[in-house]
């Protein structure tokens, strides 16, 4: 597998992006203004405690209290508190008990408590971050766990002689009153290197219990790194075949973190050409990283066979369906189908770490008869999952033929991070039609000219649904102008959303008729001539934002462009001739 990792730095916005064989598979932004606080440990003051909920609001000094859930509540780590400051720790940092004496939150907690707590996701919207007593802090090779007598060995470790070896190093190493775990780096490291690095977070855990004991709550005990730093810290491996900067400063930054991650891999970075002038691709460009973002927040992801994958996202889980799409085969259905699905299931286990998928995932695979067939479609989906750094698992095939998928979260979602809600289909990626927005505007503008007094209004609304409120030579405005006593203009604007309308103008008939009307007699314009007139069957139609103007003599222009002459403006249409 060649692995890449691509880092540009594009007018202080830090960019990363890490490729597979080609393939985009991560994709990491951080803006000169970003304020992550992932990984963060703060002194924070309990502020509520909802045992209806399990849970409690805690003050960490930002804009809203974090939210701690009781399983996060328990207590893993201790510190020595000064005499002076026991009253403050007595309970907050002790270590955590067994799994069948956990107490309810209102037994733990109490408002104006003090407690250390990590932040372990960033806050989304209007949620605050959510946080856990139980720290962990990262090296280069070991997780250092405070308060708790625990060893474990990452789950990509393939060997068990290798996890068996580590373990016990890290039995060694470890440091009193702290557990370990050992990440997936330190394969194949000698236990000097394991043990400089238990030390050096050890130090670093004296460090924060300092700054707990010295600092009033709410206060930022300890930051962490970076976003270079984290990328560099846990994807360098020997597997990384080069690493790409886009400018000078990157190119020492990155090699001073490579000269103390992977020193071994120095040969391997290198500095993208932009050419003399500059005017060559960009990094990201040469790559084509850009263009895989937008395919990574599309609905429908196309596989090179011609079948395709759409993915659906819901607020309890994601969707995921496979398609034959136009990929047809070449012998048997049933190879067909599981070409499609093991191509699907490659496609889906990278476009699920691309995106940051957390939660549950649920996977309509096309309908196979054979079980060899299912099983090779497991196995291949369980394959290219072990490649992510998040926690998977397949839990298997339903009695419906979906298969069930659980992913961690490790961080914000790409399309929460590239994107935001629309706020007009309120993320359901559905409008209304232009039939039924031209209704509920009817009953809109009904409801406005009850509240007024003036004699007439003017009102816009995308051309599409202009049309519609106006009506065949204007029966449908002549209609409602009955139903309501009052004159009404209606103006075409591609300003507006499709199911927008807008309040533009009240007033006198003759104040809002000179704002209404996009022509005025004796105007010369160029239009495009779209269709014949309907009833004058020699005369051509064009629009001004929805206004119609019939042209004489023009139904043999359509598809052109002819300079005209308004010769009158009416309230639903104007007359022009070809000049």
């Amino acid at each position: 597998m060649e692995k890449e990792i691509l880092v540009s730095d594009e007018g202080g916005e830090l960019r990363l992006a890490v490729r597979e064989d080609g393939a985009l598979v991560e994709y990491y932004e951080e803006g000169a203004e970003a304020q992550r606080v992932a990984g963060n440990i703060y002194k924070g003051r309990v502020e509520n405690v909802l045992p209806g909920m399990q849970a409690a609001f805690v003050n960490i000094g930002l804009e809203k209290n974090a939210y701690l859930y009781v399983d996060d509540a328990h207590p893993a780590a201790e510190l020595e508190a000064e005499e002076d400051l026991s009253r403050e720790l007595p309970e907050a940092l002790a270590p955590r008990p067994p799994l069948a004496g956990r107490q309810p939150i209102d037994r733990l907690l109490r408002p104006g408590q003090e407690i250390v707590v990590q932040v372990s996701k960033e806050p989304v919207g209007t949620k605050g971050a959510r946080v856990t007593r139980h720290l962990t802090i990262p090296g280069r090779f070991l997780v250092l766990l405070p308060g708790v007598d625990y060893v474990a060995v990452s789950h990509r470790i393939a060997s068990e002689e290798e996890r068996e070896r580590l373990r016990g190093l890290a039995r060694r190493v470890k440091p009193n009153g702290a557990g370990l775990i050992v990440r997936t780096a330190a394969e194949g490291r000698a236990e000097d290197e394991l043990a400089q690095d238990a030390r050096a977070l050890e130090g670093l855990w004296a460090q924060i219990r300092q700054r707990v004991r010295r600092l009033p709550a709410p206060a930022l005990v300890h930051q962490d790194q970076d976003l270079l730093f984290r990328v560099l810290r846990d994807g360098l491996s020997p597997d990384v075949t080069r690493v790409i900067v886009d400018s000078p400063e990157l190119e020492a930054k990155v090699r001073e973190l490579v000269a103390v991650f992977a020193p071994e891999l120095a040969g391997r970075v290198h500095r993208f050409d932009a050419g003399k002038d500059g005017r060559r691709a960009s990094l990201f460009d040469a790559f084509g990283v850009d263009d895989d973002l937008q395919r990574a927040l599309a609905r429908r992801v196309w596989l090179p066979s011609g079948a395709y994958i759409v993915i659906d996202h819901t607020e309890a889980l994601t969707c995921v369906d496979v398609n034959t799409g136009r990929f047809v085969g070449s012998t048997k259905l049933a190879e067909t189908v599981l070409a499609t699905n093991l191509e699907a299931a490659r496609e889906i286990a990278r476009q699920l770490r691309l995106r940051d998928v957390g939660g549950i995932i649920v996977i309509d695979f096309i309908d196979m008869t054979v079980l060899e067939h299912r099983q090779k479609v497991l196995d291949t989906l369980q394959e290219w999952l072990r490649r992510d750094r998040a926690k998977a698992a397949v839990l298997g095939i339903t009695h419906l033929g979906l298969v069930e998928v659980t992913r961690q979260k490790r961080r914000q979602s790409l399309p929460d991070l590239l994107t935001r809600t629309c706020p007009y289909c309120g993320g359901s990626g559905r409008l209304m039609t232009e039939m039924s927005a031209s209704r509920r505007s009817r009953r809109e503008i009904r409801r406005l000219l009850r509240g007024i007094a003036s004699e007439a209004v003017l009102v816009e609304a995308h051309p599409s649904v202009a049309a519609l409120l106006i009506g065949p030579g204007g029966s449908n405005l002549k209609e409602l102008e009955q139903e309501t006593g009052k004159s009404v203009f209606i103006r075409g604007s591609e300003e507006c959303h499709p199911e927008e309308l807008r309040l533009v103008a009240i007033g006198s008939r003759e104040e809002v008729q000179a704002l209404a009307l996009p022509v005025h007699t004796g105007q010369v314009l160029e239009l495009k001539v779209e269709e014949r007139h309907m009833a004058n069957t020699g005369d051509g139609i064009a629009r001004v934002e929805g206004y119609v103007i019939d042209i004489e003599g023009a139904a043999n222009r359509v598809g052109q462009k002819v300079k005209v002459e308004i010769t009158k403006a009416f309230r639903t249409y104007a007359k022009a001739k070809i000049v």
